[in-house]
């Protein structure tokens, strides 16, 4: 299985590609069961400020990353020898005012050569109405452009980054359903609004799925083994956790979440907590 040479075509001119079909919407709703008992059961571990990589402490998580049912897809796009950057769980309260300001994913990596996309899979319904992402097609052919920090409260974004100027009535709305994913390019521009249903918005960003070709440009930087040859030593390979929230993947994880976080913030004027 992988995607066919239309959905590439789709991929390499638009910069994005979906729905993608992954599992059935039970399926996804065990996810979401498991995601939030584990929420209530490990609440500061896993609360609104504390998102970021679950792969390593979420031993249901780590499997889904590598999941052939989504690893296929994106060998298609970037090769066979693969491993995974981080994981952020997207969880937006109903009716609540959080966003993601335009943007693109690679601007703040400190990666490259970019043989990267990052994954998105939706484990409820993801629609307009509930603030599903949006994609600016074809802006992934400029490469990196400027964004300005707004550090905005209800932006989801790290330093609420934006690039100015987007014209919104361009946007192709990526509407998924329970189990269904995005594949997006780390340079094309999108964002998403806020929630305005009554139910919990859930995706999960597998972000990003790396090429074996990938290096850090500024580290140290963690990444996982997903399939293929050996993580290059330039990376520091963690391995996926086999408890939920042991201490040595919470450890991993903290390690992760400060380097995740001293290259996402570099050069800004402040910082949001891990």
């Amino acid at each position: 299985m992988g995607l066919t040479a239309a959905q590439v075509d789709h991929f390499n001119e638009h910069g994005f590609v979906a729905p993608i079909d992954v599992m059935s919407a039970e399926e996804a709703g065990e996810l979401r069961r498991l995601l939030e008992e584990a929420e209530a059961a490990y609440p500061e571990h896993l609360h609104a400020e504390h998102r970021n990589n679950i792969h390593l402490v979420l031993p249901f998580i780590g499997e889904l990353s590598r999941d052939p049912r989504i690893v296929d897809y994106v060998e298609s796009l970037v090769g066979p020898d693969i491993m995974l950057w981080s994981t952020v769980l997207f969880a937006k309260a109903p009716h609540s005012g959080s966003f993601v300001s335009w943007h693109q994913d690679a601007t703040y990596m400190a990666v490259g050569p970019h043989n990267d996309v990052t994954a998105w899979l939706a484990l409820s319904p993801s629609t307009l109405e509930s603030g599903c992402v949006s994609m600016i097609p074809g802006t992934h052919k400029s490469g990196k452009v400027e964004h300005v920090d707004t550090f905005g409260e209800d932006n989801i974004l790290t330093r609420g980054q934006e690039v100015q100027g987007v014209d919104p009535d361009t946007a192709v709305h990526i509407e998924l359903q329970p189990g269904q994913m995005s594949l997006h390019h780390p340079w094309v521009v999108h964002g998403s609004q806020p929630n305005r249903t009554d139910y919990r918005r859930i995706g999960i960003a597998l972000q990003t799925y790396m090429g074996a070709d990938m290096r850090p440009t500024r580290g140290p930087q963690y990444v996982t083994h997903v399939r293929g040859a050996a993580v290059d030593s330039s990376w520091i390979e963690l391995p996926l956790p086999t408890e939920l929230c042991a201490p040595d993947g919470i450890a991993n994880r903290d390690a992760a979440n400060k380097s995740f976080a001293d290259i996402l913030y570099n050069g800004a004027e402040q910082r949001r907590k891990l």
